[in-house]
């Protein structure tokens, strides 16, 4: 095309003007396929120069070849076509104001429902959510069973109800179709935060013989269990869905945030591989191996894993938590609080967005600013066991509301006894208490039906201070095996075992004395090695 081009100018009389404008998009095109989307911009809006002159043109000039020329200007690609492809290059160049006024300068009756459906996300991205849904309602209009304006609608707040009934004559006139009007009803719960209900309705649908064993709706039911707190049950569905589709993609990188909560680093590592295997132009694959990275306290090369997610999906939610816990652990509270202010914008019913926030405003000591934020989730998302929980953890580092933290609590846990962040939190304010015995029979009801490292942690602690000493050490080599990277369980096994054998402690520190110094000069030189190791790794997944 580009060499066509040349000669065209060269020799006007060679090619129709219906020709030069075909060129020009199919150069347009190639550059768009080659990702050089401001030169094809530049050739798009050529082409849009062409076409209008070809327009006020009564009649096209015949060719000098022999192909003709009318049936060629039939099959001309249309104008409205090139002006997405233009809103395309704009958005792949981050320039929405630009692509939204490309597309706004359509006529409204000649928009296709990809024009439509590109201005609704844009229009929902820019926070102008009336346009947005007037949009999405365009696209329902003309395809009733446009999955994605449903959710785009349900997102921005419509009724569930409303979006049924837009698309009630469609479920009518198919058959096999009435599971339609449910879906819609569990994915209206999902955006309302009524995750409970909303479990129940995709379970119903899951368990329908024509949707059983459906990878998007275990994938959605992982994720509604992750939001609910029920990490086990989070990740046996993620585990269901990938043995369903083992190049699964979407919802990954909760996987590996799960795993990687829970210390399976190896499994971590292995997911992040077979992640990258399948595709590396994913935020998912990048995110799990930064989770791999931050739970192995690597904090600088999460970091930079989680800004390489969000170059490649800024609506990566994942991705901007990510990279909002490397840089608070790394001492930068507050460009923390912008990630996790934009993560909170683009899923504002999801828990651990706020409480990444709050931990900030804690990290900060802007106890006034955490407790209005907490106030703020408990009445937006309502009085469940996790937003009663985060409230009470900014009450506990307030003595004044010492008391109104062990309300929240009980009520938290006569909710949902299992609920382990709550069971934590009030292990902690009765530590501070001193009421050992009532956290010895708390953690050990807690941990009667589940098994997990800090519980069994936390009741090593209380053990030791009720003098409980081998059942103590019991409960930390537990927490080992559960994780074994957690390191409070391994300093509390290594107290207890050095006070059980006081001779060995006293032979250990005379070794330590004899050998003190070249002992320093080793771990100095193992720092160092561990930085330039670091440095090296930094590219890894890249190649």
């Amino acid at each position: 095309s580009d060499l066509s081009l040349s000669v065209c100018i060269s020799s006007r009389e060679l090619f129709s003007p219906s020709q030069k404008y075909q060129l020009l998009v199919y150069h347009a095109d190639s550059l768009f396929h080659d990702k050089e989307y401001r030169n094809a911009v530049s050739k798009y809006t050529m082409a849009l120069q062409q076409k209008k002159a070809l327009s006020k043109t009564s009649k096209v000039r015949p060719s000098t070849g022999n192909a003709a020329s009318t049936p060629q200007s039939q099959c001309l690609p249309s104008e409205i076509e090139v002006k997405y492809k233009m809103a395309e290059c704009y958005t792949m160049l981050k320039q929405d104001k630009d692509a939204i006024a490309i597309l706004d300068g359509i006529p409204s009756r000649q928009r296709t429902p990809k024009i439509n459906m590109m201005l609704a996300n844009l229009y929902k991205k820019a926070g102008q959510e009336r346009s947005s849904v007037t949009s999405y309602k365009e696209v329902l209009r003309q395809c009733p069973l446009a999955l994605d304006a449903i959710l785009g609608l349900l997102s921005l707040s419509v009724k569930g109800a409303e979006v049924a009934s837009m698309t009630i004559n469609i479920i009518q006139s198919i058959p096999n179709l009435d599971w339609l009007s449910v879906w819609i009803k569990a994915y209206a719960f999902v955006h309302t935060g009524d995750n409970t209900r909303a479990i129940n309705t995709i379970c119903s649908l899951e368990k329908k013989s024509l949707l059983r064993d459906n990878v998007d709706l275990l994938g959605s039911l992982a994720d509604l269990y992750f939001r609910a707190g029920d990490n086990k049950n989070s990740i046996l569905k993620f585990e269901q869905a990938q043995m369903l589709d083992p190049y699964l993609i979407k919802g990954m990188d909760v996987y590996g945030y799960l795993l990687a909560r829970e210390g399976r680093l190896e499994d971590v590592e292995n997911l992040g591989c077979r992640l990258f295997n399948i595709s590396d132009q994913h935020a998912e694959p990048w995110v799990v191996s930064g989770c791999h990275s931050f739970y192995s306290k690597r904090y600088s090369r999460a970091l930079y894993l989680g800004a390489k997610a969000i170059q490649l999906n800024s609506n990566s939610v994942q991705a901007l938590l990510l990279k909002g816990a490397a840089l608070r652990n790394m001492g930068r509270v507050q460009e923390a609080i912008i990630h996790f202010r934009e993560a909170i914008r683009l899923a504002p019913c999801r828990l651990d967005c706020y409480e990444g926030l709050i931990e900030c405003y804690l990290a900060s000591n802007s106890i006034r600013e955490a407790m209005v934020m907490a106030n703020n989730v408990y009445k937006t998302l309502g009085a469940n066991a996790q937003t009663l929980t985060l409230l009470a953890t900014v009450c506990l580092e307030d003595p004044v509301t010492q008391e109104k933290a062990k309300t929240l609590l009980d009520k938290a846990l006569t909710q949902r006894p299992d609920y382990i962040k709550a069971v934590v939190k009030k292990a902690e304010l009765l530590s501070r208490e001193q009421k050992y015995e009532d956290g010895i029979a708390l953690l050990r009801n807690a941990l009667a039906n589940q098994s997990d490292c800090v519980l069994h942690r936390i009741l090593g602690d209380f053990l030791v201070a009720v003098n409980e000493y081998q059942e103590a050490m019991d409960q930390y080599s537990i927490a080992l095996s559960l994780d074994p990277n957690d390191q409070k369980s391994l300093e509390g096994l290594q107290k207890m075992e050095k006070e059980d054998s006081p001779t060995d402690a006293t032979q250990e520190e005379d070794v330590d004395d004899m050998e003190g110094s070249g002992e320093e000069g080793d771990l100095e030189g193992s720092d160092s090695e561990a930085a330039q190791w670091a440095d090296q790794e930094q590219w890894f997944g890249m190649q």
